[in-house]
């Protein structure tokens, strides 16, 4: 009988047991998620089990994706096609819990889900529910999937290969992240992805149909269709006689942007209403945030088609008025070099708004890509460009000033000191080829004299001083210091642009043959950056120090850093304005993770939680008397439900006998308020606060020391 494929949505209980026995064969590549890829993961995870009810049996199911296998109906043996990543972070993040538990039960239990041990009595030997490809099946048993494990592979100092290094960096940011919480809450985690988080299982029994399953699941149709099922939903709800119209203008939007950016478009608007990261499909996102069903007509006139058109004119940098249009295209064109697009929902907030207001469209261009690159220069990881914009999107929403010091669109004197150090620092290896590259051709932007503008098929980015220079070379006289060779390879200073695929073997040319056949094509270069170098007959520390101070002295204007403060400054500034501060001081509590926001005010009698600040739902870990506190801020309405039912809000402001009153309120678990609470706008907790007053003056944590 032929088999077919199947596909099935399961449980994590049926994924990570008897039923399966994955194996990575050796054609796939190697482990390739990076710390940021986990930390998402487990970002995700825990804001899922954060909303959930107390009933874990009563939360909705938290969808992970798809893997696709070749696998007989009949067999456990599956071999992966699509989904390796996913299984292997998986299987590392429950080893990752069962390292930092403690209870013995739980800790089994998660064994059981990794690996069976063999039986000397009936001779068999240990299953492994995954097994890596052959280079790394070892490496993986020994330290992910046996027990105690993490704890030898965190010891180890040896240097490991790239998909070994990554296993063992995403198993400390596991463990690290692990440790901050509770005994309690790490066992209800583990219970939620195992009971609660799903994978479809897509299985066929040849390499041929997976692959072909594959590159369909991975196509961008499958999002799309999305759309036309909008439309259909939508258009319906209208009377009779606009449907031919609305139909008309919903394909003519669709047709000019095409069917990939007409469905970006859906995503990016479904975030401009979300503010969040998505938890769910797009049909039922818009269904629960952007309700177009609710006023089919008012989502159309107001909401798509204008944005369609705003859409077009953002992404194409074609933006059209008699005043500044030069200036605004150009910021977007580079906006739209940038690696993500988590900016053009704010985007869209504000130029459908003030598209016919050419100063103030600059003004938050200009800003916008500031902000842009900083985060890009920073590193920032997808779960705070999310944060970050979604706030700008409010603050637009709202009508803030965006010019304002306060204002999500600005970079804070910490933001722009974390940016002028990462400049300065070894950019070539610590960012991606792909960063590097739209950053060094910005700058070269910024220093070209005529203020031309290029496009290449490819660019790439060269070192002028080689990695490794070659024995006996000029290289090694003009900087034979091994240390300070180091200190300058990967820098600005020694870095440049090619219109042509990096070549390893021109790399190590002496300064001269570099420069007339590697940098040049015909004597010259298209590049200012290049342009640079050839004006150099040698290439020593001094040249690169007069380079480098010249590049960043470019980006330090151009992305505003003048004011630049580090966490050092920012805390000693804190601590000198004390004395000035009088009795009263302003302290913050914000923890992305749960995504909370509390204020509150310290006057010597009183800790004063103010009204509108957030805490969470439910109460985690031990009974407490600050547990009844809570029950009766309850009772008395100084708290309250939010609209969403996701948090509570303190109605008033309610006064504490002490910060870890206060915080064990917000947090809703037992917490040390001196350490988690902090001046406003600082990184000064509440007990250095304290530290540093008079004796004499009253403060309601003395009473904690």
């Amino acid at each position: 009988m032929t088999q077919t494929l199947t596909a099935k949505e399961q449980s994590l209980a049926k994924i990570f047991s008897d039923d399966y026995v994955f194996t990575i064969p050796g054609f796939q590549r190697p482990y390739a998620w990076g710390k940021e890829q986990a930390q998402e993961l487990l970002d995700d995870l825990l804001g899922a089990l954060r909303s959930a009810p107390e009933q874990l049996n009563e939360a909705a199911p938290y969808f992970l994706g798809s893997i696709v296998l070749i696998k007989g109906e009949t067999s456990a043996e599956a071999t992966v096609v699509d989904g390796q990543q996913r299984l292997t972070t998986l299987t590392l993040l429950l080893s990752a819990i069962r390292a930092t538990v403690q209870d013995g039960a739980v800790q089994t239990g998660i064994t059981k889900r990794i690996y069976e041990h063999g039986d000397v009595v009936s001779a068999t030997e240990a299953r492994y529910r995954l097994s890596l490809r052959d280079r790394d099946r070892d490496f993986f048993r020994q330290y992910m999937q046996h027990e105690g494990g993490l704890k030898a592979l965190v010891a180890l100092n040896a240097k490991l290969p790239d998909a070994q290094a990554r296993l063992r960096a995403n198993a400390e940011v596991f463990l690290s992240e692990l440790a901050k919480l509770e005994q309690p809450e790490l066992t209800r985690l583990v219970q939620f992805i195992i009971t609660r988080c799903y994978l479809v299982t897509v299985a066929t029994p040849d390499l041929d149909s997976a692959y072909r399953i594959f590159g369909v699941l991975n196509s961008r149709g499958m999002d799309l269709s999305a759309t036309d099922i909008l439309k259909a939903e939508i258009i319906s709800k209208l009377p009779p006689e606009l449907r031919d119209e609305y139909t008309k203008r919903w394909e003519d939007e669709e047709e000019n942007l095409g069917r990939e950016e007409f469905g970006d478009l859906f995503s990016h608007i479904r975030m401009v209403y979300r503010k969040a990261k998505s938890q769910g499909t797009l049909l039922k996102e818009f269904e629960a945030h952007v309700k177009p069903f609710q006023q089919p007509r008012k989502f159309l006139d107001d909401v798509l088609l204008p944005m369609a058109k705003a859409f077009d004119e953002l992404r194409s940098a074609d933006y059209a008025s008699q005043k500044h249009a030069e200036q605004v295209n150009e910021h977007l064109s580079w906006l739209n070099r940038l690696e993500f697009t988590d900016w053009l929902p704010p985007a869209l907030a504000f130029f459908v708004r003030h598209r016919d207001e050419p100063d103030l469209v600059l003004s938050f261009f200009s800003d916008l890509e500031r902000l842009g690159y900083s985060m890009l220069v920073r590193k920032s990881g997808v779960n705070e460009r999310i944060e970050r914009f979604s706030a700008l999107t409010g603050a637009v929403e709202k009508g803030q000033d965006l010019s304002a010091s306060s204002s999500p669109l600005q970079l804070t004197p910490l933001e722009q000191h974390e940016t002028y150090t990462a400049l300065s620092g070894p950019l070539y290896e610590t960012h991606s080829s792909r960063a590097l590259a739209v950053l060094l051709l910005r700058l070269d932007r910024l220093l070209s004299a005529a203020g031309a503008s290029y496009q290449h098929d490819v660019v790439s980015v060269e070192h002028v001083m080689p990695q490794q220079p070659a024995p006996n070379s000029q290289w090694l006289n003009w900087v034979p210091d091994t240390q300070i060779h180091q200190r300058w390879v990967h820098r600005l200073g020694n870095l440049t642009l090619l219109s042509r695929k990096k070549n390893s073997s021109a790399s190590n040319h002496e300064f001269e043959k570099k420069k007339t056949a590697y940098f040049t094509k015909g004597g010259i270069s298209s590049f200012a950056l290049t342009t640079q170098v050839l004006q150099h007959n040698t290439w020593t520390e001094e040249v690169m120090q007069q380079r480098q101070d010249e590049m960043m002295k470019a980006l330090d204007a151009h992305l505003r850093l003048q004011d630049r403060r580090s966490k050092v400054d920012l805390t000693n500034a804190m601590l000198a304005d004390f004395g000035s501060m009088g009795v009263e001081a302003v302290f913050e509590l914000e923890s992305a993770k749960h995504g909370l926001s509390a204020i509150a005010r310290e006057n010597g009698k009183a800790f004063t939680v103010q009204a509108g600040s957030q805490a969470k739902r439910d109460w985690r870990g031990q009974p407490h008397s600050y547990l009844q506190l809570r029950d009766s801020l309850l009772s008395e309405g100084a708290l309250k439900a939010s609209d969403d039912g996701s948090f509570l809000v303190f109605t008033k402001d309610v006064d504490f006998k002490s910060p870890s009153a206060a915080s064990a309120t917000v947090l809703a678990r037992t917490d040390n308020g001196r350490n988690t609470w902090r001046l406003k706008g600082s990184s000064v907790t509440y007990a250095a606060w304290q530290d540093n007053l008079p004796a004499h003056q009253a403060a309601t944590g003395r009473g904690e020391e």
